[in-house]
């Protein structure tokens, strides 16, 4: 991140605990009891406007659409519902024009009140129409929120104008409405109502709807993340058959996945509000993406918030409902999902479509993306790569020649630090290299896991003998961490090394071992079997393959990749081949899957952003007379859908890259990741199947296969992302308990 941003970071922040603290003491005594009476929103309306938050909007200089949105979730997680977004769209209407200064400067001062609609321009057909003639307005509005303490009503007359009513005259009727068991809308019914006509200038109305939109998800956000935080924190108290029911696997994995689907939001949410204050023409875009994704994860995360809480949730005088019923008030309004997910098929698909926009990676990543795509179209086209594709998919998971060609360059060690002989880059240019590579389809290369392993915890003469083998791309290494009885439990592994003399000797098992071909592999031993926890007993090595005792019996996976059952029988390795301290193996395993998971999910979400490009090309393509996939309104909401996902996922993944660049990605943080990326390429997976049908089952080599099998052969690829180094099923219990706090 720039400095810019960072200030930008540090200003949100303060004006969130602000705003808290704010609302905590002057609406969170009297605002539970009677919220959406006029007098109550008025009252604290008119506090919150001394705090200057009716005059954002106004000038970049004093807060932008992001400012906006955090004091809209502030006001959502106060369950405080003010006319913020009305003032704002006031603002982000009104201001650039430099039309109605009477209006505005009431309304920062608190002495005008607006109340804002779009009427015939909401995409929802339920919220009425005005008609103007002779400067009188004549209709109805439904749903216009807070109308009962507004001064005056701002509603579009055409895409260029909006009409200006003073609500204090003759021939306005006020009628409060009950939407989800909740007061707070109003029905406006207006007879011949003088009005004022506005030049909307440089502002667009579509801009001014998703700008509402994204404002209302903000809030949304804000009531779902409090009604998530008091379940949590209920979990933790609420004690059923003798132990918190914050304990129960059932319960950690329901709010796990609340915390990702929060998360994935808030981060959607955020990017688009940025893109919209640098005048990026992308943030439409990512905003249609926002409200796509997370007006069903807001819910799916209200609804089981609500069931974690019980019965003790469905009484009134509990806060959670009124959270309940902002988060899906705010969801379907002005459209909802639906009218996002239709802009975005038309961006995706119509008049020959726009592809997934790049992630800006800052100017080095950016810079090193160009230099891989070059390096690529010298080193891996043509012939040669013709040649490796034409190969069964079991012969293309690595390919020595490119490897020892990609070593040549440094890149394999492009994050190490240098004093390892790295080029010490940026997480962000990490991304990039791993991204060019993945549109470019090239073999994977290098031992990240056990470089880092040997970087942190090795000696420095197993860095000095296995860095350079692995940054020149000479060497593989295996892991070695599996065993019939200990998949995921790496604690219960029996595989056992003994020292005899100046040697370990290893006896054991290991299953499901992916680089078994590889030139040495990094192995989970148990040192003391009567070690007390158990995982106080292994300890971690360096096995050569090729020594003695050694029995390799590869097997086929169900994505025909290739792991192996192998079998260790007096295997004989020096004792200096011990990486770390005896018995001190599970900081080192551990250590290394963090690691590794922090970048997993990035790894997998940009897998499925080339495979979607690809889907794509597909659904606009027309099969003879046949009109294209992507004139099915169904495949348009699948392809829109996928996308809004994968956008979250590339965010999840941004976000690990910053935590990286000030440190260590959380462990949570990088489970988080690699839970949504690796689901998100099941349900890839699946869709693209469902999009094209039959043909695109055949099976790679097989006539008539759609891209040699690629889709098909992605669905089944995906059950060993979501499986390996950690099953999704214990990387939500890592997050209920690393994350949130939950008991063990």
């Amino acid at each position: 991140m720039g400095s810019s941003e960072v200030a930008s970071d540090d200003v949100a922040a303060m004006l969130r605990e602000s705003l808290r603290g704010f609302l905590g003491v002057h609406w969170r005594a009297v605002g539970l009891k009677d919220a959406a009476s006029p007098e109550a929103v008025s009252a604290i309306w008119r506090k919150l406007v001394g705090q200057g938050v009716a005059a954002l909007g106004s000038n970049p200089d004093e807060g932008g659409l992001r400012e906006i949105m955090v004091v809209m979730a502030e006001l959502g997680r106060a369950a405080c519902p003010v006319p913020m977004w009305s003032a704002a769209l006031a603002n982000l209407a009104l201001s650039p024009a430099g039309t109605v200064p009477n209006l505005l400067e009431g309304l920062h001062a608190g002495t005008a009140c607006v109340a804002f609609s779009f009427g015939a321009f909401d995409p929802d057909p339920g919220a009425g129409a005005i008609q103007i003639d002779a400067q009188k307005i004549t209709g109805a509005l439904r749903f216009v929120e807070a109308a009962g303490s507004a001064t005056h009503l701002l509603v579009p007359v055409d895409p260029s104008q909006l009409a200006l009513v003073d609500l204090g005259v003759p021939g306005i009727g006020r009628v409060p409405t009950r939407a989800m068991g909740a007061w707070g809308n109003w029905e406006l019914r207006l007879d011949s109502v003088p009005v004022t006509l506005i030049d909307l200038g440089p502002v667009s109305l579509d801009d001014l709807l998703l700008a509402a939109r994204v404002m209302l998800l903000a809030r949304a956000h804000g009531a779902a993340r409090r009604a998530f935080d008091l379940a949590v924190d209920y979990a933790k108290e609420r004690c059923q058959f003798g132990q918190p029911i914050g304990k129960f696997q059932a319960i950690q994995h329901k709010l796990a996945n609340c915390l990702i689907d929060l998360e994935g939001a808030r981060l959607i949410l955020d990017h688009t509000a940025k893109l919209h204050d640098q005048r990026d023409r992308n943030w439409r875009y990512f905003g249609d993406c926002a409200v796509a994704f997370a007006g069903h994860a807001l819910r799916r995360v209200s609804l089981e918030t609500q069931h974690a809480f019980g019965a003790i949730g469905y009484a009134e005088e509990h806060e959670a409902p009124q959270h309940f019923k902002r988060v899906h008030l705010d969801t379907i309004a002005l459209g909802g999902t639906s009218h996002a997910k239709k802009g975005l098929a038309s961006r995706l698909l119509d008049q020959g479509g726009a592809g997934l926009p790049e992630c800006d990676l800052g100017p080095a990543g950016n810079e090193l993306r160009e230099q891989v795509k070059q390096w690529l179209a010298q080193n891996w086209s043509g012939d040669r790569k013709a040649a490796f594709e034409e190969k069964p998919f079991a012969k293309r998971e690595f390919d020595g020649g490119f490897a020892l060609d990609v070593g040549k360059t440094g890149w394999i060690g492009l994050g190490w630090p240098q004093e390892f002989g790295g080029q010490a880059r940026s997480p962000l240019e990490q991304i990039a290299f791993m991204e060019t590579m993945e549109q470019g389809e090239a073999p994977r290369i290098g031992a990240s896991i056990q470089a880092n392993a040997l970087m942190l915890f090795g000696t420095p003469e197993q860095q000095r003998k296995y860095l350079p083998e692995i940054l020149r791309g000479e060497a593989m290494h295996g892991m070695g961490y599996s065993e019939p009885e200990a998949g995921s439990d790496l604690a219960a592994l029996r595989t056992s090394a003994v020292q005899d003399g100046d040697h370990w000797v290893i006896n054991g098992q290991k299953i499901w071992t992916t680089t078994w071909w590889g030139k040495y592999m990094f192995l989970a031993a148990r040192t003391d079997k009567n070690a007390k926890p158990p995982h106080a007993g292994i300890s971690m090595f360096i096995v050569p393959m090729n020594a003695a005792g050694i029995t390799i019996r590869p097997a086929t996976t169900m994505y025909d990749g290739s792991f192996a059952n192998i079998f260790y029988d007096n295997v004989r390795i020096p004792l200096e081949n011990l990486v770390g301290e005896v018995n001190g193996g599970w900081k080192v395993l551990t250590g290394a899957l963090a690691f590794e998971r922090g970048l997993v999910g990035g790894g997998i979400v940009l897998k499925v952003a080339h495979a979607f490009e690809q889907l794509r090309q597909h659904v606009m393509r027309r099969d003879g007379e046949r009109p294209a996939l992507g004139c099915d309104p169904i495949v348009r909401d699948k392809m829109a859908t996928l996308a809004s996902e994968i956008e979250v996922g590339r965010q999840l993944m941004m976000h690990c890259a910053e935590l990286a660049a000030g440190g260590i990605t959380p462990p949570e943080y990088g489970a988080i990741s690699k839970v949504f990326s690796g689901e998100l390429m099941e349900r890839f997976g699946e869709a693209a199947l469902d999009i094209l049908g039959m043909r695109a089952a055949l099976s790679e080599q097989m006539p008539g296969a759609i891209d040699n099998g690629r889709f098909e052969q992605n669905l089944r690829h995906s059950l060993m992302w979501v499986i390996s180094i950690g099953t999704n099923e214990i990387q939500r219990s890592l997050i209920a308990q690393r994350g949130l706090g939950l008991p063990r």
